[in-house]
């Protein structure tokens, strides 16, 4: 029943919209709203603040698989939900959820959250952002990038230098919009996801209240990675979505279109290609729900999410290549669901944490460790 009900609100109130979203480079901040009409945002948060007191990481898989399968997969309401939403879930105090929650759950209140900086990607402990104390605020200043809902968005966590360098001296800061001297930049021209806004973020002096800190003082590296388990394993989620929907729309094309006076679908080298996808696909399901249930059981450790996350990842790009290959130069064509496809499923082995950083993780879970150690 959730499911048939977000594929109907996506066919009524995102598809429709998806060429002209995708022209503009953002989507209309409408659709939020929407969906917070439906309950489908913060599905989590306690029915105190309007929430539904629902925390199955399930309701948030389904969601994701409809998004994707609509073709919606530029919609950042999973990164709203839990992606940033969590931080709030996890660390907010009693008066920020009373202050922010009925927002988020109405969706006029947008999250999103920034760590990346210009010189720093998947080295967290390396961010030079930094935030002095002053009396009952704290002066932010930096620079942000890469930042998802960075035009749209209007609550931002935001991780900044608070003390020593290396791990130590990170903290969480909640900044609104409208807060003196916080601005955006340009939104940033990317390779696929065209309908959602990616931008730069800049905080020059920002005053931000001390009720704005999330979290402890000090504590946000830790904080950071305590969450990329469930980044990992939604980034992992979106992967599988996008490539079944993929190979589900690469099936009927190829079984419409001919070649030599028969269908694409019909030759053995195709039929054996089909089945191998099909078979990949079908393992990392077991796998994904397997994480899933892990993770709803508050037992998914960081080197299952980064397995997870590397090998659907990786698996969408191989899928993909292929179903847009057995297109033709159809598949070139961004008038085909399968170009746009294969241009988003690029940022996945990206972002979330590389490929490389997923398998250095692993590598060390098998104590292949030598990292010397402070």
């Amino acid at each position: 029943m959730f499911r048939e009900s977000v594929r109907r609100f996506l066919e009524a109130e995102a598809v429709p919209h998806m060429d002209d979203w995708r022209r503009e480079g953002v989507v209309d901040r409408e659709i939020f709203r929407k969906a917070g009409e439906q309950d489908f945002l913060f599905m989590w948060a306690d029915e105190q603040y309007g929430g539904l007191g629902i925390d199955d990481f399930r309701f948030e898989q389904v969601m994701i698989e409809e998004l994707y399968r609509a073709g919606c997969g530029d919609i950042f309401i999973p990164a709203h939900n839990r992606l940033v939403g969590r931080y709030l879930g996890n660390l907010a105090s009693d008066e920020q959820k009373a202050r922010f929650y009925p927002g988020c759950i109405s969706g006029e209140t947008i999250l999103g959250i920034a760590m990346t900086e210009p010189d720093t990607g998947s080295d967290l402990a390396a961010m030079k952002t930094r935030a002095v104390e002053d009396g009952d605020h704290w002066r932010l200043t930096g620079a942000k990038t890469y930042i998802s809902n960075g035009l749209i968005g209007d609550l931002f966590v935001v991780a900044a230098r608070t003390g020593e360098s290396g791990r130590r001296g990170l903290t969480l800061f909640l900044v609104e919009r409208g807060m003196a001297g916080f601005s955006r930049g340009r939104n940033l021209d990317k390779l696929g996801l065209k309908a959602q806004d990616t931008a730069e973020l800049f905080f020059d002096d920002v005053r931000v209240p001390k009720a704005n800190v999330l979290g402890e003082t000090g504590q946000g590296f830790y904080y950071l990675v305590q969450n990329l388990a469930e980044e990992r394993l939604q980034s992992a989620t979106c992967s599988l979505a996008n490539a079944r929907a993929a190979l589900d729309e690469s099936l009927a094309f190829s079984v419409e279109r001919k070649v030599f006076g028969e269908p694409v679908a019909s030759f053995q080298a195709n039929r054996f290609a089909f089945a191998n996808m099909q078979m990949e696909l079908d393992v990392a399901q077991v796998f994904v729900d397997r994480c899933v249930t892990e993770f709803n059981a508050d037992n998914l450790g960081g080197a299952d999410a980064a397995k997870v996350k590397l090998f659907c990842s990786e698996l969408e790009g191989r899928v993909v290549d292929q179903c847009l290959q057995f297109h033709g130069s159809a598949g070139y064509m961004d008038e085909y669901p399968i170009c746009r496809r294969y241009a988003d499923a690029r940022i996945s082995r990206i972002y979330a944490g590389t490929s490389e950083v997923m398998r250095e993780i692993i590598a060390r879970d098998m104590g292949l460790d030598f990292r010397k150690r402070d």
